[in-house]
């Protein structure tokens, strides 16, 4: 067993977990960054997520991320570009980083009123390790560290505990150079010049069988690249995603289906018939599965009441509640047109795991509910959150304190954001 002591142990390289690693160790903090895949990234690497969606108004980590990304892409793609550009800033920033490493379990001991985690082992081509930490930020999308550490967990909806379809992402190259289609979302409607639009040719297509039951819209993103898309297509339902068996199962039948949409876009749409896969994600995408119980739940109510929190540490988050249908093709709500809330903040006490002393969550599995999950689950949103728990993660190690102790304005200057109250000097 090899023993490794830090400030502050992230589990999970994605974006939220990149945001939260180089938050701590730019503070100063000794920063070990476990990832379970061979590469830095997460949902904007393995799983081949572009574009960067949603937004928010307080200037972050995320937003220098995204920028040196797009200053790489002038020499490659944008996932190729997004492996270097994260590596290059992690070791930039001294991070430790230990990559294909999974937390398999941890030691937690009681406080006064709560448990603190004491240290958490992981595993690397049969190497056991322990690692020991002031704090500790679950970054992993499904809430892995929260879940061996025995938190408590929300996971699919309530009527039925379904969970958002899964996805394999992929590119196509070989376009016309002068065919301008692209399909960002279900209002997007894109006129073919043939007297068909392309919504409803999609429709259609799912309808008769040419398409999957579970596929009505074939989404078509630019890349930067003349004559390639990504796309984002592939669904299936009523998969339990922390279950391996059903996650093999997944994987052979998203990429049967990446076939079947690459045929109907080469049958079907004028200036695709010569494409081809030039490229896919190297895990299938997963959009929900655990979230963690947090201080505070966030919900759809609050996004669409804008709601306000003296403990905001991301403000005017703004993206649709984004529901891919967990029992069809489609959206899941409005016959298919997501509702879209008002700009919104994310709490800190949502990113507080709930009966726990030293850890924090930050991105998909923070604490909210299914509706409200389907909006900050998103990349600029994560990076955000992660940004924030880096921080506090940092003061925790920094003064010895709980994650409940910290002084909550200091996270808030340290990502950009004025409350009320500091504005009017009170």
């Amino acid at each position: 067993m090899v023993i490794k002591q830090y400030d502050t142990l992230v589990v999970g390289g994605g974006p939220a977990g990149m945001a939260a690693a180089l938050a701590a160790a730019r503070a100063g903090r000794k920063t070990a960054l476990l990832e379970r895949y061979g590469c830095l990234g997460g949902g904007m690497t393995s799983s081949y997520v572009r574009p960067f969606l949603g937004s928010v108004k307080n200037a972050n980590i995320g937003c220098e991320i995204e920028k040196r990304i797009a200053d790489a892409e002038s020499f490659c793609s944008p996932v190729e570009a997004a492996k270097i550009v994260l590596a290059e800033m992690a070791h930039e920033a001294g991070i430790d980083v230990y990559l294909q490493t999974q937390a398999v379990s941890a030691k937690t001991v009681p406080t006064a009123e709560s448990r603190r985690v004491e240290s958490v082992a992981a595993v690397s081509h049969g190497t056991e390790y322990t690692f020991t930490a002031d704090a500790y930020i679950d970054a992993t999308g499904d809430g892995d560290l929260a879940a061996v550490c025995g938190a408590e967990f929300f996971i699919g909806r309530d009527s039925d505990g379904l969970v958002q379809p899964m996805s394999v992402m992929f590119t196509v190259e070989g376009i016309e150079p002068d065919t301008g289609l692209v399909c960002r979302h279900e209002e997007d409607w894109q006129d073919l010049g043939d007297g068909r639009e392309y919504l409803d040719l999609c429709r259609r297509a799912c309808e008769s069988g040419e398409l999957p039951p579970s596929v009505n819209i074939v989404r078509l993103y630019e890349t930067g690249r003349r004559g390639e898309r990504m796309v984002n297509a592939t669904q299936l339902n009523r998969v339990f995603p922390l279950d391996p068996r059903a996650l093999a199962e997944a994987e052979y039948e998203l990429r049967t289906q990446v076939r079947q949409v690459v045929l109907f876009l080469k049958n079907n749409i004028p200036g695709f018939a010569h494409i081809r896969v030039n490229g896919s994600s190297v895990t299938t995408g997963v959009r929900e599965s655990r979230r963690v119980v947090g201080d505070y739940v966030l919900s759809a109510e609050d996004l669409f009441a804008g709601r306000r929190f003296d403990d905001a540490v991301v403000t005017d988050a703004h993206f649709c509640i984004d529901i891919h249908n967990p029992d069809g093709a489609g959206q899941a709500e409005r016959d298919g047109c997501p509702y879209t809330p008002q700009p919104y903040e994310i709490p800190y006490r949502s990113m507080t795991a709930k009966g726990f002393d030293n850890l924090l969550t930050a991105g998909r599995c923070i604490s909210g509910d299914h509706r409200a999950h389907a909006s900050y689950r998103v990349m600029r949103i994560c990076m955000a959150m992660g940004h924030a728990a880096g921080v506090a993660a940092a003061l925790m190690s920094e003064g010895g304190l709980t994650s409940r102790e910290i002084d909550i304005r200091r996270v808030q200057r340290a990502v950009g954001i004025r409350k009320d109250a500091e504005a009017s000097g009170s």
